[in-house]
């Protein structure tokens, strides 16, 4: 596997080995020992789930408060999304940064990222297929959001975000706080918080 840490640190990107043959094609998408490697501690898969979206779909920005929050392994099986990782620790040398990772059924890349970070993603294909490993069950009560068309964040400028596409939110995302409204309200992870947490996973 090809390993690229992101922009944003603490989010990786995983591009496997491929073995196409005449019945047609062979990978593995996901890896423990290799994702261990590059985390320095053991990723507990306690959910996994499912979506099917349409083009133009808009998912996020979502974070869980932290500990323990939610890591996630993302992974799309079907179609393209661009996948996008948002720092939302405050206190972060990066706070605010935004990366992110086309995701498809050609190169087959995962993406994964650290608990405390947030995390989006655009549809960019019809019947687009993304699978996520959770490192924690999903818990209404700690689950937060930020306004992903928030122009602090600007995703439309994202290398791979398609012109003139208007986005489908829900109604939850398209009610979700700023950045901004999000840090004054107190919403929003610490990085001393996460750090803390990252050290004691590695412990």
């Amino acid at each position: 596997m090809d390993v690229v840490e992101l922009a944003v640190p603490g989010a990786w990107s995983f591009t496997p080995k491929q073995w196409p043959d005449p019945r047609g094609v062979f990978l593995e998408w996901f890896k423990g020992p290799v994702l261990e490697e590059a985390l320095g501690h053991p990723f507990g898969l306690k959910q996994a789930n499912h979506s099917v979206s349409s083009r133009g779909t808009l998912r996020g920005v979502h974070f869980a408060d932290v500990p323990p929050g939610q890591a996630k392994y993302v992974y799309c099986s079907k179609g393209a999304i661009l996948d996008v990782v948002v720092d939302v620790r405050v206190g972060s040398p990066t706070f605010g940064v935004v990366d992110a990772v086309q995701l498809d059924e050609v190169d087959r890349r995962a993406l994964y990222l650290s608990e405390g970070l947030g995390h989006a993603f655009l549809a960019l294909t019809d019947d687009a297929n993304v699978t996520y490993l959770c490192s924690e069950p999903y818990a209404p009560g700690r689950e937060h959001g930020v306004h992903p068309l928030d122009a602090a964040l600007d995703l439309r400028a994202l290398p791979g975000w398609p012109a003139g596409l208007e986005p489908l939110l829900s109604d939850k995302d398209a009610a979700a706080p700023s950045l901004a409204e999000a840090q004054a309200s107190g919403l929003l992870p610490s990085y001393e918080e996460c750090t803390a947490f990252y050290a004691s996973l590695r412990a």
